[in-house]
């Protein structure tokens, strides 16, 4: 776990710079117009996953108007967006598991190998990698000083949740997956607004390397971020303290 929330903390110090914010909203309106299509129409009242995809962009500060377009769009071609999983390993034999959302499947097929072929990494079958992963919920917010953190923090173990990491203000809350529903009940209750709640796949064990080779990881890692069709990336190569280092 602790792997996943220091690689976390890495992304918040970074900060604008990395954000590439263009990219960041693409990805989200994407979300909201699924959201849309599958989780029962445009009324994030009565549609929890679009209430939970509109939570994440206000969480980067996505405009109005790009949540209210990505809406619209989810009434009109959302359905055209399907799902797709790749697995494989980086060089240097990390894993990688990359989800996507496309409306070109043979295109996404395509890139995908092309940016793993180009690190001299490997796909896998689905599947392969799976037990490397374990499917959890993952929620972050910012702790304030109105708030009864203790109180807060049993509230939310009542809910599920298995780990709550504080680094400074940011605060990262950690469930099973069956439990994610409930915490995100409990923060509406708690009238806390969580800047990211989502779905990981949080690595079962690390792999460290030398700064050198983990950082050709890193490459690939973002080259595949970057595509515009690839939603997530999730991969276990350890952030060690001489690569946090090496990348501030």
């Amino acid at each position: 776990m602790s792997g996943h929330n220091k690689w976390s903390t890495i992304k918040r110090k970074k900060g604008a710079l990395d954000a590439k914010r263009s990219k960041i909203f693409s990805k989200l309106s994407k979300e909201i117009t699924i959201a849309v299509k599958e989780g029962g129409g445009h009324d994030p009242d009565y549609n929890a996953k679009l209430r939970l995809a509109i939570q994440n962009a206000k969480g980067v500060n996505m405009p109005k108007d790009n949540i209210e377009r990505a809406i619209k769009k989810g009434d009109q071609d959302g359905a055209n967006f399907s799902a797709t999983c790749f697995e494989g390993y980086a060089p240097h034999g990390t894993a990688v598991f990359v989800e996507c959302l496309s409306d070109n499947n043979n295109r996404t097929v395509s890139n995908v190998r092309a940016i793993f072929n180009k690190f001299n990494g490997t796909l896998g079958t689905n599947g392969s990698l799976s037990f490397l992963f374990d499917r959890k919920g993952v929620f972050e917010f910012e702790k304030t000083s109105a708030m009864n953190f203790e109180e807060i923090e049993l509230e939310l173990i009542d809910a599920g949740a298995e780990d709550i990491e504080v680094e400074e203000d940011a605060v990262t809350v950690t469930c099973a997956l069956e439990d994610f529903g409930n915490l995100n009940k409990k923060f509406e209750e708690l009238k806390i607004e969580p800047s990211n709640a989502e779905l990981e796949r949080i690595p079962n064990d690390t792999k460290a390397l030398p700064v050198g080779e983990a950082k050709s990881v890193l490459k690939l890692v973002e080259m595949l971020e970057d595509d515009d069709d690839v939603q997530k990336v999730f991969h276990n190569l350890e952030m060690t303290d001489e690569l946090e280092a090496d990348l501030d």
